[in-house]
């Protein structure tokens, strides 16, 4: 029935989807193989994308040619620009999804790939010769041989879902779990763990009052996220803001002895920066509030995603506290919010590529790393990918460098530092995040994607033109001045001294709360002239320009570290041959094996006396 694929993809979440895109993308043959065919790309949270951080790594998989923004654009509902009142390492794109529509596109898009193919079945273990995969061994019995495989399994390996007292076994409401993988890669060498994660009730937005809540718009003039033609918004669907409340909090308590989670019954760490409703009234009892948000699910469905109240406490429990949040008295449940405990893969277990150590062509992408989040997840699948098609293509490895993207970030601090808690992307984490802006993404990766074949010639014309325009931009504020009469008005409505004389277009843009529309407002010369210019490129020019101090600044920072990045450690040198070494370092050397000197110095526990005797090993 089946021929020998190049990558064979386990899991048609966001990391498989993407992973199954890019491959075959660059000319793979490759099997998409998931358990239920009608929840390819399903948005089993929050029916969104982005937000802090996260947008950034959603811009970056677009511009790396990956399709999870194309398709948020495809199926928005709500756009927001997010920390637009910070600078702009901090704006954070973010989109409020169709649910049901997300899913339909992304299958769309796969099935219109000639080089991937579907497999409904539960892949329960690997077929491995000697150290190297060489296939997949399904649920019914079937072997299909690979050159390569990507696991990306999601919650579902051994997932168990908890709801107050009830357990029972699942990857995700109403499907069923996966079984065997976990068994069979400990029985190889590997290290396995367990985490756990939740989600909120889902309401019936007919039986809400939103008279009782906050609106929260869209942007009003909503921008994108792909950097390729799809459309912005012309019109947005609204979300709310409602709060609970000492009652609501006290319903809760009421409920905590049959909580899975403080009665033991979870042993995975849930996700820090996302708790459960009654985890947050416990590590946060000073406060007599939390917020809600209340997210339409899509264009044509009443259910409603209720943000912020992520729990597993028994499901009579959940409705009676919901009913004293305002706006919420007259509610009904479609289904109650549940915990799920699943199997990850300490992440320090694998290369920068995403293969794995111990099993040659055999990737991790996903939450089987210990990641949470689809933007997380999508981004590892896009570079698992690349690598499983690079490596049968005997060609080298693509690594980003954490001052070339988040998606460099989010994988040393994986392979490098590993984690024990569901890991999430946060601006904090990053520390070139100037340089590692949404605005620039196409920029700094685009090129790189054409290189790989994952970008046509058009879109690099399209960065290109956009570099150009902005540098014309700046050479025109660089060069021109202004009069005094024609910003003086706009300057003292911003409480910004009056000028007394020409002067440079650039010194007067380098003002706190100056920006392009204030010389378009004061000068119609100013108005005339950037007309001729694109959204992007106007933007791009005048964060070059007023931030030009800080980005050289970082710039210079960046290429001096990365020549610890250039300084390549072999990874099959012993480590315990070095005795001048820590007997820590040597330990943490020998497990994570390091590619180079820059990533060796980033491992907990390495000092700056390791470090210079590894440089003294290499010569240096």
């Amino acid at each position: 029935m089946f021929k020998q694929y190049d990558v064979i993809v386990v899991g048609a979440g966001h990391a498989g989807c993407e992973a199954a895109a890019a491959a075959a993308n660059m000319g793979s043959s490759v099997l998409l193989v998931t358990m239920n065919m009608q929840t390819i790309a399903q948005m089993s949270c929050n029916p969104a994308m982005g937000g802090i951080a996260k947008g950034q790594i959603v811009r970056e998989i677009d511009a790396l040619g990956g399709y999870s923004g194309i398709v948020t654009d495809k199926t928005a509902i709500q756009f927001r620009m997010l920390n637009r009142s910070k600078g702009p390492a901090m704006w954070s794109p973010r989109v409020q999804s169709d649910r049901q529509r997300f899913a339909e596109e992304w299958r769309l898009m796969l099935e219109q790939n000639e080089n991937v193919d579907f497999w409904q079945d539960m892949v329960k273990g690997l077929l491995v010769e000697g150290n190297k995969v060489c296939g997949v061994l399904t649920g019914m019995g079937l072997e299909i041989r690979s050159k390569s495989v990507i696991l990306t399994n999601g919650t579902f390996l051994n997932g168990l879902i908890h709801i107050g007292e009830k357990q029972f076994g699942g990857g995700r409401t109403g499907e069923k779990a996966a079984t065997g993988i976990t068994e069979q890669l400990v029985s190889l060498g590997f290290e396995s763990g367990r985490m756990k994660t939740g989600t909120p009730p889902r309401l019936d937005g007919r039986s809400l009052d939103c008279s009782k809540m906050e609106v929260q718009e869209g942007d009003e003039n909503p921008e994108k996220f792909s950097y390729s033609d799809t459309k912005p918004l012309t019109e947005q669907r609204p979300c709310h803001i409602t709060y609970t409340n000492e009652a609501v909090h006290e319903i809760l308590r009421t409920g905590f002895e049959q909580s899975p989670m403080f009665a033991g019954r979870i042993k995975g760490l849930g996700p820090r920066y996302c708790p459960s409703i009654e985890d947050k009234i416990t590590r946060f009892a000073e406060r007599e509030r939390h917020q809600i948000f209340v997210e339409p699910e899509g264009w044509n469905t009443v259910e409603i995603y209720v943000n912020g109240f992520s729990t597993s406490l028994p499901e009579d429990v959940q409705y009676k506290a919901l009913c004293k949040i305002p706006g919420f008295e007259n509610c009904k449940m479609f289904r109650p919010g549940y915990a799920i405990e699943y199997d990850y893969f300490p992440p320090q277990q694998l290369k920068l590529t995403l293969e794995t150590k111990l099993i040659d062509n055999l990737y991790f992408a996903g939450q089987i790393n210990g990641t949470t989040g689809y933007e997380e997840a999508a981004c590892q699948g896009i570079m698992a990918g690349i690598n499983a098609h690079l490596k049968i293509t005997e060609r080298d490895p693509f690594v980003l460098q954490r001052s070339e993207a988040y998606i460099g970030v989010l994988i040393d601090d994986l392979v490098t530092k590993g984690t024990d808690e569901p890991y999430r992307m946060f601006t904090s984490r990053a520390e070139y995040r100037i340089l590692l802006r949404q605005d620039n993404a196409d920029l700094r990766l685009t090129p790189k994607a054409h290189e790989l074949g994952l970008a046509s010639k058009e879109r690099l014309d399209k960065v290109n033109e956009k570099l150009k325009q902005s540098n014309e931009i700046i050479a025109y504020f660089k060069k021109e001045s202004i009069d005094p009469t024609e910003i003086n008005a706009e300057l003292e409505a911003l409480g910004s001294a009056p000028l007394n004389q020409k002067v440079k277009l650039y010194s007067v843009l380098s003002r706190p709360f100056v920006n392009m529309q204030t010389f378009c407002k004061g000068s119609e010369r100013i108005k005339n002239m950037l007309v001729n210019y694109s959204h992007e490129a106007i933007e791009q020019a005048e964060i070059l320009m007023k931030y030009e101090g800080y980005i050289h600044k970082e710039h210079e920072m960046a290429e001096k570290l990365s020549r610890l990045e250039d300084l390549k450690l072999h990874e099959d040198f012993d480590y315990k041959l070095l005795s001048s070494l820590s007997a820590e370092a040597r330990e943490k050397l020998h497990q994570i094996k390091p590619r180079t000197i820059g990533q060796a110095s980033r491992i907990s526990g390495i000092t700056p006396s390791d470090i210079s005797i590894l440089m003294v090993y290499l010569g240096r």
